[in-house]
């Protein structure tokens, strides 16, 4: 088995890419960040890491410091920026956006547009529909507040346009419907409906762990 990267990708730092790996048209991987910029080409430092059999699509950019498991996919110009870990089995969709100093698990399944910011932390099992924005931070540019992005815990749902305000958790197998706002903690396995989202009772036929599939 061999790994295959286009001539038009640029790789930085210690990089380190698995067997069976695809690296497609201009990706980046390792990218500097702020502090080695002005002398990345005599800085040792660290790039990314990525286990085996990843598929890496058109014009992803992945930063330095980043751990990535096995069986990694990415859809087209991706950012995830330093000190993100990343389990195995994940896909990240199209031109979705991870800040950096963020938590991934294992059997994940985050769709196009998604962004996620700083401190976020998302658990095993975890669909994130396309467009949906996670929040790290409650007072914009008006006051101090530590940054301190959502906690999605194993095997919850967050539906399509959705969005999660800062330290908000998801509890486990919870269910974030399309277009919900949600302010507050959803308890486990429970249903988020609504702007400010409302909590229901989950149907029956939604109390399972996400079927995930590559």
């Amino acid at each position: 088995m061999t790994t295959r990267i286009h001539e038009t990708a640029r790789i930085y730092g210690d990089t380190k890419i698995g067997e069976n790996s695809l690296v497609m048209e201009n990706v980046i991987l390792g990218y500097p960040t702020s502090d080695l910029l002005k002398d990345w080409e005599k800085a040792s430092f660290r790039g990314v890491e990525i286990g085996k059999n990843a598929t890496i699509r058109s014009g992803t950019v992945i930063y330095c410091n980043v751990k990535i498991g096995d069986n990694f996919t990415t859809g087209h110009n991706v950012v995830i920026r330093e000190k993100t870990k990343i389990g195995d089995n994940v896909l990240i969709g199209t031109n979705t956006v991870i800040e950096g100093n963020t938590e991934i698990g294992s059997n994940v399944s985050i769709q196009s547009n998604v962004f996620i910011p700083i401190n976020s932390i998302i658990e095993d099992f975890v669909f994130i529909g396309p467009n949906a924005v996670l929040t790290n931070d409650k007072y914009p540019v008006r006051k101090k507040y530590p940054l301190q992005g959502p906690v999605i815990k194993k095997g919850a749902t967050v539906g399509a346009n959705s969005v999660i305000l800062p330290s908000v958790k998801v509890g486990e197998g919870a269910f974030i419907a399309a277009g919900a706002v949600v302010t507050k903690n959803v308890p486990p396995w429970s249903l988020a409906v609504g702007s400010p989202a409302r909590i229901l009772e989950l149907p029956e036929d939604l109390r399972t762990l996400n079927q995930l599939k590559k």
